[in-house]
C-alpha cells in the first residue's frame, strides 16, 4: 500500500498536499482499494467556502457511494477536470493525476492536526 510521507491525511481517507495556503485533496490508495472501481465521481463544490468535514463531493464504485469529506477548511477553487472523462484515474494514480479539488485553505496551520504517514498508516494496518 503506497502511503507518500510528504502528505497529511484523514481517518476518512482523503489526502492533502499544502503548497503555500492551496490544498490539493485526494483519496487514498487504501480508500480507492477498499471502494473498488470508481466509475464517476461528482464534486459540485467550486466557489463554496465549507468547514472540515464537509461533504464536498461524492464518489461512485462498482459496489457503493461514499461522500468526501473536506480535510480543512478553505474555498473550493478548482475540481480535477480529467475526473470528468476518466474516474478510473482515481484508482490507478490517487495521489497524482487522480486527486480531487483544490482549495485555499482558510488556516494553513489545520494541516498540521491531520495524521502524518506514520499515524495513518497504523490506522489502516499497513
Amino acid at each position: 500500500m503506497n502511503i507518500p510521507a510528504n502528505l497529511r491525511y484523514t481517518k476518512d481517507h482523503e489526502w492533502v498536499l499544502l503548497e503555500g495556503n492551496t490544498a490539493t485533496i485526494g483519496i487514498t490508495d487504501f480508500a480507492q482499494g477498499e471502494l473498488g472501481d470508481i466509475v464517476y465521481v461528482d464534486i459540485s463544490t467550486v466557489g463554496k467556502t465549507l468547514a472540515a468535514e464537509e461533504v464536498f463531493g461524492t464518489v461512485e464504485a462498482v459496489k457503493t457511494v461514499s461522500d468526501l469529506f473536506l480535510p480543512v477548511a478553505g474555498t473550493i477553487t478548482a475540481i480535477n477536470p480529467a475526473l470528468d472523462g476518466a474516474p478510473e484515474l482515481v484508482n490507478s494514480d490517487p495521489y497524482g493525476e487522480g486527486w480531487m479539488v483544490k482549495v485555499t485553505v482558510s488556516n494553513p496551520a489545520d494541516v498540521d492536526g491531520l495524521l502524518d504517514a506514520a499515524a495513518y498508516g497504523k490506522l489502516v494496518g499497513a
